[in-house]
């Protein structure tokens, strides 16, 4: 009985090893897309028609690009407020963010007048970039994950975002490293 038991609690804890692994892997990997790659270049519009290219930050800056599933849901409204409320500790230590949503520009427009949000918010309509980097879902919207993009370009890290109210300090905290 001992025995069993033994083998029980062993295999338990190589399968508890093996899903941290995994979930770890997955973080670092989005369909396809690899922490030390370059990432995919976009130009998006915000709201208000101001374009915005992933490429134009290089040499210049590390660059946050989250993607949230819908504008006005209350876990994306956290997230954005955490990083509209962080802004200037963004803005002092040289980090732009891009948030990105399959949204149309009209409901993201209300989601920045809402909630007074002071960064770019970019509409990805057609889904491109979405499905480009991997985040488009068959539910017709966006995984929330990061992409933090040093200034060559490279992908620095990828996070699957599971703590909302955490998300701008750590997001902050990884890519002002990249300076």
């Amino acid at each position: 009985m001992k025995n069993l038991f033994f083998h029980f609690l062993s295999l338990s804890f190589l399968l508890f090893v093996s899903l941290t692994f995994a979930q770890s892997t997955m973080m670092k990997e989005q369909d396809g897309l690899k922490v030390g790659m370059t990432a995919p270049n976009f130009t998006l519009q915000d709201a208000f028609g101001h374009s915005y290219k992933l490429s134009s930050y290089r040499g210049k800056m590390p660059v946050v690009v989250y993607f949230y599933p819908k504008a006005g849901t209350s876990g994306c409204t956290k997230e954005a407020c955490g990083i509209r409320d962080d802004w200037s500790r963004f803005k002092e230590d040289k980090v732009q963010v891009l948030g990105i949503s399959v949204d149309q520009k009209i409901d993201i427009m209300k989601f920045v007048k809402d909630n007074n949000l002071n960064f770019p918010l970019l509409s990805d309509a057609n889904h491109r970039v979405s499905k480009n980097y991997g985040v488009f879902n068959d539910k017709g919207f966006d995984n929330r994950i990061t992409f933090i993009v040093d200034k060559k370009g490279k992908i620095a890290d990828i996070i699957n975002v599971n703590d909302i109210e955490g998300h701008a300090s750590k997001v902050l905290d990884i890519a002002s490293k990249l300076n």
